[in-house]
């Protein structure tokens, strides 16, 4: 299938290489259209890198009333020039709860919206109107901002890519106007419903190949401004391109595991298509309306402006249509796609026989627009340690040979204490290479790829992230080394150094699972910190006596110097794995965003919990 993508690239490319041969036209279409993305691009980068953390904080104040929440998806589309940014921006905020599902909805109408103003800026420029001398001093200034420290930079990327955008249009409008009758599409009548369906789908399938809504309505205008486009082949393609834009927000939704992102997603594409079906069983009186309107301000032959009208009036009737059903179109999404049921145990392959080359598993929350924000990357990390957790607990079980259940049970099962192990396919290691490398290794190339800005807050956590994942994973690395010593002495007959080891194994669960449990409360800090406290004693407590047991049974003649050098070194595994995972909950306490994760671990996972 690799080999099958390179291929079809490889064709991709030297078709575009034999055509920009063959017509010059195509080469400037082609060029423009470049310069543009890449100018939308510089803009995007830049205004995420200068409002850095920032941008969460006015997310915060602008998402409080639905009114609000659509004042930011207009303002947030205006500056970025992309509704699908936009729309996968929120779908990250979701997704990671920094904002609820109706915010998100509100935010969605204002991106639709947001996004005629773009329409509307190219067409009040018209055809006649060059900005290249506009963007060569841009240009310059851009470059010169780049030299004057990292914000100073990100405001000059926000300038390159107004320049670009420029140059771009400019050189779209060349080559729309190089192709003559070449590209015109005016001939194409195939009748009132045929040809809208043919034009619609055009503007639908630019949107989803270009990913920009914004880059298709310039391609139209210019298309439209050179006499190429007819105004009603035009207004088609203007609605195929609001239907288009929420396929890319519908595949990223999709490919999330959270559903709240999945319910915006699909409000987005419930939202698009209803609005694009309206408006184009409604064409006709639409058209009509906007020669109405522009004939008095004496725009009745700008068929630019009446383009751009047509798209704010269909967009603003479909935001008139559902704003009174945002509460319960929340109700419907929810019942629609339900929160999914955990699993009680992650961990289910345990017979080597029965899976024989089972794939890692990877990480669940770490979307890549998370990225794009701070506190959405924040969040999602710390959803994801808490998945780490899980899986981590649940190696360190099934490296006592114990049951996952057994953790919820507030006093451990003599039975299965005593009992011999079950070890076919139940090898820490072989866990530990299937189930915790993959979403570690997930979880550090995220945050490796974190490039916004962060405060000396955001930093701390950051790498407090780091610390608490790599604490799970000594973790499960000692649980590895405790397994090989406890599992020869548990399969042997009764005597002194099994009971140890089973002693060993007792305590060892019980402490993973008041961790589990306190993981877990809601108590207030100070009864927090004392149970935590308790424990420490307790583990401490427990390491004296065992030592002192240790050197008795020696001296009886109970143990061998052997055997009780076994059990010294697998007592200090059974400490650090206890302290590891008392470290992560004590950085946990440290951070605001893990003291919120112990609340969340009552509904999905906290860091060392399993339901």
């Amino acid at each position: 299938m690799k080999y099958l993508r390179w291929v079809m690239l490889l064709l991709v490319v030297s078709g575009l290489i034999a055509s920009f041969w063959f017509s010059q036209g195509w080469l400037q279409l082609c060029a423009g259209l470049a310069i543009f993305l890449f100018g939308m691009q510089c803009l995007e980068e830049g205004l995420r890198q200068l409002a850095g953390s920032k941008l969460e904080q006015i997310l915060g104040r602008s998402t409080s009333t639905p009114v609000k929440s659509l004042l930011f998806g207009v303002g947030g589309t205006l500056l970025l020039q992309s509704s699908t940014l936009v729309s996968l921006l929120t779908i990250a905020f979701i997704s990671t709860g920094l904002i609820q599902l109706a915010g998100g909805i509100a935010i969605l109408f204002g991106a639709n919206l947001g996004a005629t103003s773009g329409i509307w800026l190219l067409a009040l420029a018209g055809q006649n109107l060059s900005l290249s001398p506009l963007a060569l001093p841009l240009l310059v200034l851009g470059v010169l901002a780049g030299f004057f420290g990292p914000r100073s930079k990100a405001a000059g990327r926000i300038v390159l890519g107004i320049a670009f955008i420029f140059l771009g249009i400019d050189q779209i409008k060349e080559g729309f106007a190089s192709f003559g009758d070449g590209l015109d599409m005016t001939g194409l009548q195939e009748g009132g419903l045929r040809g809208a369906l043919l034009f619609t789908a055009i503007g639908m399938a630019i949107t989803v190949v270009l990913q920009s809504s914004h880059a298709t309505l310039m391609l139209t205008l210019a298309a439209l401004a050179s006499g190429q486009l007819e105004l009603g082949q035009s207004l088609a393609i203007a609605i195929g391109s609001n239907v288009g834009s929420s396929v890319t927000t519908a595949f990223v939704g999709s490919l999330g595991g959270n559903r709240s992102g999945q319910r915006l997603a699909l409000a987005h594409v419930l939202f698009n298509i209803t609005t694009g079906v309206i408006a184009f069983c409604l064409l006709g009186p639409l058209t009509w309306l906007v020669h109405v309107l522009a004939e008095p301000m004496g725009l009745g032959e700008n068929s630019l402006i009446q383009l751009a009208m047509f798209h704010t009036l269909f967009n603003a009737m479909g935001v008139a249509l559902f704003w009174p059903l945002q509460a319960r179109l929340a109700q419907y999404l929810i019942r629609w796609l339900p929160e999914r049921v955990e699993p009680q145990v992650l961990i289910t392959e345990l017979v080597a026989e029965q899976v024989p080359e089972p794939e890692r598993t990877r990480a669940r929350y770490l979307n890549e627009r998370c990225l794009d924000s701070v506190e959405a990357a924040s969040g999602a990390v710390v959803q994801e340690l808490g998945h780490l957790g899980r899986l981590s607990l649940e190696v360190i079980c099934h490296a006592l040979y114990l049951p996952v259940d057994q953790l919820a049970q507030a006093k451990a099962d003599e039975q299965l204490l005593q009992a011999r192990p079950v070890r076919d396919g139940v090898d820490a290691n072989d866990l530990y290479q299937r189930h915790i490398k993959g979403v570690y290794g997930d979880l550090l190339s995220f945050m490796g790829r974190m490039e916004l800005p962060m405060d000396e807050a955001h930093q701390q956590f950051w790498n407090t992230c780091q610390l608490a994942a790599l604490q799970l994973v000594d973790a499960v690395k000692d649980a590895k080394h405790l397994q090989k010593n406890l599992g020869h002495y548990l399969e042997q007959p009764p005597s002194g150094v099994r009971t140890c080891y089973v002693e060993l194994r007792r305590h060892l669960l019980l402490t993973l699972h008041e961790l589990r449990e306190l993981a877990r409360s809601e108590l207030e800090e100070e009864a927090w910190r004392s149970r935590l406290a308790w424990l420490d004693d307790q583990a401490a407590e427990f390491d004296a006596q065992f030592r002192q047991r240790l050197f008795s049974e020696v001296r009886y003649g109970h143990l061998d110097g052997l055997q009780a050098s076994s059990l010294m070194n697998d007592l200090g595994y059974v400490s650090r794995i206890f302290q590891s995972l008392r470290n992560v909950l004590m950085l946990g306490d440290e951070q605001v965003p893990f003291r919120e994760l112990r609340r969340f671990g009552h509904e999905q996972e906290s860091l060392i919990e399993t339901p």
